[in-house]
């Protein structure tokens, strides 16, 4: 009997604690976005769009982060900054250059609230960022986030951010899982309009692909959107040699000879030799020098495929979406003139 009853004291509630956390972080959201309530000011990005931040409470959540953000030479000056007299109206600015203004927003807000809603278009700066700057529950969020947030709505724009953030170690494994779905919903994501918004050398990477499950006329119709919006954008830029960037990664005697003669002959973009290659190859595949009809696929030495890796210049100040395959970094969004 004594056994029950000790039993029904613990299963009652603790009056003790009270906890009314309704409202807490909009508050604390509201005092972020107040600019003379906060004491330091963030320049970030090329912009310099301003967000501001309170600098107790950044100490507070995140001393590494604090430590990171304002990357003080010694202990005793970050103390100063951190903790500086308030009568003295101290208020800092600092420049940040590492990520977007939209990202560094949801990074200062999820350190002021606890709360931050996720969004894939700046999901993979706030990864990053989160790691950057030491935010590791952030940053398992967010890694959680990427497996129900990768669709063919937001494939094109996980890749677009994945440019201006291939420097940073969390890139790598989102992008290669992107690229993933990309290869397995191949002729989808190519007939997208945003596969137009992606950087020149990504088109590239998707095309040149061994995994891309998409047929060879799909692929050929998105390098020509892809060209046309360039051109548009670029109206000194001539069609044939903005296409010509992507022809190698074409297998054309793959695309039927009907086709090829209806729909791809008749616009003048394609150098005649490719069309009588692949005509050629379909009436007697003996006929034509293989070199001749896939000629990227013989300089990535025996067709492996195309992943992600950081291609740095001598310098080091320039890294991008590459060939694991290939000494050359696809890195140049200009068109050649071939």
């Amino acid at each position: 009997m004594p056994e029950v009853m000790a039993v029904e004291l613990a299963d009652e509630p603790d009056l003790s604690t009270f906890e009314n956390k309704t409202g807490l972080a909009e508050d604390m959201k509201f005092l972020a976005s107040m600019p003379e309530l906060c004491d330091v000011t963030f320049l970030v990005g090329d912009t310099r769009e301003p967000v501001c931040a309170v600098k107790a409470v950044l100490a507070s959540r995140s001393r590494h982060a604090v430590l990171c953000i304002f990357d003080h030479s010694n202990e005793q000056c970050m103390v100063d900054v951190l903790f500086s007299v308030p009568s003295s109206n101290q208020h800092h600015t600092l420049i940040i250059e590492e990520f977007e203004p939209d990202v560094f927003r949801q990074l200062i807000e999820y350190i002021h609230t606890g709360c931050v809603t996720l969004q894939p278009r700046t999901l993979l700066g706030v990864m990053n960022a989160a790691d950057y700057y030491g935010l590791d529950e952030l940053r398992r969020a967010c890694a959680g986030f990427v497996q129900c947030c990768i669709n063919v709505d937001t494939v094109c724009a996980l890749l677009a951010s994945a440019e201006r953030y291939i420097q940073y170690k969390c890139t790598k494994s989102l992008v290669q899982k992107v690229l993933e779905f990309v290869d397995e919903h191949g002729n989808e994501v190519l007939n997208l309009g945003s596969f137009t918004l992606l950087p020149q050398h990504v088109v590239r990477l998707i095309l040149a692909r061994d995994e891309l499950r998409a047929d060879e006329f799909t692929k050929f119709q998105a390098a020509l959107m892809w060209s046309k919006k360039y051109c548009d954008s670029n109206p000194n830029i001539v069609l044939k040699d903005v296409i010509g960037n992507f022809l190698d990664y074409i297998q054309f005697h793959k695309i039927p000879a009907n086709v090829l003669m209806r729909e791809i002959h008749p616009l003048g973009i394609v150098p005649y030799s490719i069309i009588m290659n692949a005509l050629a190859y379909q009436a007697d595949p003996n006929s034509v020098d293989p070199g001749k009809l896939s000629p990227s696929r013989v300089r990535r030495s025996g067709g492996r495929s195309m992943s992600v890796q950081s291609s740095l210049d001598p310098c080091g100040s320039n890294t991008t979406l590459s060939s694991s395959a290939s000494s050359d970094a696809i890195s140049s969004d200009k068109p050649s003139s071939n």
